[in-house]
């Protein structure tokens, strides 16, 4: 075994592991209006309305796999949000209800 494969080996061995930890990460989805969001949202969360949740998701995550956590005001947008992506082919998508529960389920609290 030579220095070059050795050093090749651990280069690709930290960019799988760089790349399973990029993928680790919960992507927090906004399923309500751009004005309900306007009014009140949580830092950092990308907001797509649930009718165009499929166009929007698969151009930004494109790997089916990757987790993805809705939600709206209730949980109803969010619900049908979910089964769309579902039905495109993502595995790992949550309804996690309303905002306000989104908030608890990540120990956030409303600003």
């Amino acid at each position: 075994m030579t220095l070059l494969s050795v050093k090749s080996g651990v280069i690709g061995l930290a960019v799988m592991l760089l790349s399973a930890a990029v993928h680790a990460e919960a992507v927090w989805i906004d399923t309500r209006s751009a004005a309900e969001h306007f009014f009140d949202s949580i830092p950092g969360d990308v907001r797509f309305s649930h009718t165009d949740i499929v166009k929007e998701v698969s151009a930004l995550y494109p790997d089916k796999n990757q987790e993805i956590r809705l939600y709206c005001r209730s949980g109803v947008r969010s619900g049908k949000a979910m089964e769309a992506l579902k039905a495109e082919g993502y595995q790992n998508v949550f309804n996690a209800g309303g905002i306000d529960d989104a908030r608890e389920q990540r120990g956030l609290f409303a600003e």
